[in-house]
């Protein structure tokens, strides 16, 4: 996989290394954000292992737990010799189920970071009610 493909890639990760949620799950977290909003498609090629750890500035080991995930759960593929790929599209029970644990996923890092920065559960709570309204107002 060229450089470039990589580098693209590897921007559409936010890692969190204060985050409580261990960084190899933040990727299949991502990943799985990524494939259930569309971004990811079936048959995408991911950057190997050992380039998206470069390009992350993370241990090989980490990326390869999270691609060890994903491949258990089959939704990912890794071909020897010939890369890792997004699987074809799974059911729609599955696609459900990602985009409710991407949902999850993204709500606990907002309440994680939101609870860092001193906000209390109401203010928190205020502002998504807030952003709700604000989006149905468009």
């Amino acid at each position: 996989m060229n450089t470039n493909i990589v580098s693209t890639f590897s921007k559409r990760f936010e890692l969190d290394l204060r985050s409580d949620s261990p960084i190899y799950i933040q990727i299949v977290d991502q990943i799985k954000a990524q494939i259930a909003s569309g971004l990811l498609k079936p048959g995408d090629q991911l950057p190997t292992v050992r380039a998206l750890a470069t390009e992350l500035r993370i241990n090989f080991n980490t990326v390869a737990r999270a691609y060890r995930i994903l491949d258990e759960e089959r939704i990912i593929s890794t071909q020897q010799g010939r890369g890792t790929y997004i699987t074809e599209k799974p059911p729609p029970k599955v696609t459900e189920r990602m985009r409710r644990e991407s949902l999850e996923a993204l709500a606990r890092r907002y309440v994680e970071e939101s609870t860092r920065l001193g906000f209390s559960d109401a203010e928190i709570q205020q502002m998504i009610n807030e952003q709700l309204k604000s989006r149905k107002e468009f």
